[in-house]
């Protein structure tokens, strides 16, 4: 995009997540937090599923189990929110590492299916470990985090900005991870993985780092899940929400990050409306999904970047040969 358009959509971020809040209905509120919390986990699969490569059926298991470590430390034991962000995200990591080690030798459909096991796994875990998860009735009464400061966590307001903060530092360490010579390295095995093997790649570990990569973040955003909608439950890591945000990258963009948090922000709509008219909500949304696969097979961010080069090309005086 030029430099413009990157100003403009910079210009509107800033206006529409960091300047109007104030003015939006409780409603909304709500909404847009739901949308930067499923952002982050959308850009973490994006390092798996646009940088590298590989698509993970079992993404939304790290997820869960942030979200289930901050529901038994604080339904429980009553622990603060900086021990509970750290053990979330470092059990998240930690699954992933060890789940990294089996998938990270596989690619296209093996690595797709190796993955949905591990995640059924973690969803069975869930449902059956009654006496620490709740079972299927998961556990509730998740109380928002008191930091000392001045204003309560508790304000939807308020805390919506705590997870704009968290996002935009998400951001910032995603772009400067996929711009870095390890990010042009996973594009590379992205392309070719054989070609990147015959220059001299250790491209088993670079898949294996990317995916724990990619599992940390999606702790980080299942943190933030867990205290802002005070229940977690094993269908916050079942096979339909892993796939929804595969839907978010695949309809925002893949390989570009702002991509999936737009895609984000359309499947968090598109469900909190529609479902509210209709029960049959994912029909809705997989028709619009075969659309954007026909129309718009490389994603909506993509579409953009291509519709603005092509104005630019039109607009661009002809050079005549002397």
């Amino acid at each position: 995009l030029s430099s413009k358009a990157k100003l403009a959509g910079l210009v509107m971020a800033c206006l529409v997540l960091g300047v109007l809040p104030p003015f939006y209905s409780s409603y909304w509120i709500t909404l847009f937090t739901q949308m930067l919390i499923y952002a982050i986990a959308a850009m973490s699969l994006d390092v798996l599923l646009g940088y590298t490569g590989l698509t993970s059926f079992g993404h939304a298991g790290f997820f869960g189990c942030a979200a289930y470590v901050v529901a038994v430390m604080v339904t429980r034991y009553k622990i603060g929110f900086f021990t509970c962000f750290v053990s979330g995200v470092g059990l998240a990591t930690f699954i992933g590492a060890i789940f990294g080690l089996l998938v990270a030798h596989a690619s296209g459909v093996g690595f797709l299916m190796i993955t949905l096991a591990l995640g059924m796994c973690l969803w069975g875990l869930a449902f059956r470990w009654v006496n620490m998860t709740g079972g299927d009735n998961g556990i509730s009464g998740i109380v928002r985090p008191d930091l000392g400061l001045p204003i309560a966590l508790k304000n939807p307001l308020t805390y919506y900005y705590f997870v704009l903060v968290i996002f935009i530092i998400v951001v910032i360490l995603l772009f400067i991870i996929v711009r870095s010579p390890f990010g042009h390295s996973l594009k590379g095995i992205r392309e070719s993985e054989s070609r990147m093997k015959v220059l001299g790649y250790h491209t088993w570990l670079h898949k294996y780092l990317s995916y724990v990569v990619a599992s940390a973040f999606a702790g980080v955003a299942g943190v933030l899940w867990a205290y802002f909608d005070g229940f977690v439950s094993p269908y916050n890591m079942d096979l339909t929400a892993s796939i929804e945000i595969i839907l978010m990258v695949i309809l925002g963009g893949p390989g570009t990050l702002i991509g999936p948090a737009l895609g984000s922000c359309i499947i968090v709509f598109l469900k909190n409306f529609i479902s509210a008219y209709t029960q049959r909500w994912l029909l809705i949304v997989g028709t619009i999904y075969i659309f954007t696969i026909l129309y718009a097979p490389q994603g909506l961010m993509n579409l953009l970047r291509d519709w603005i080069r092509g104005g630019e090309k039109k607009v661009e005086p002809e050079v005549k040969g002397v």
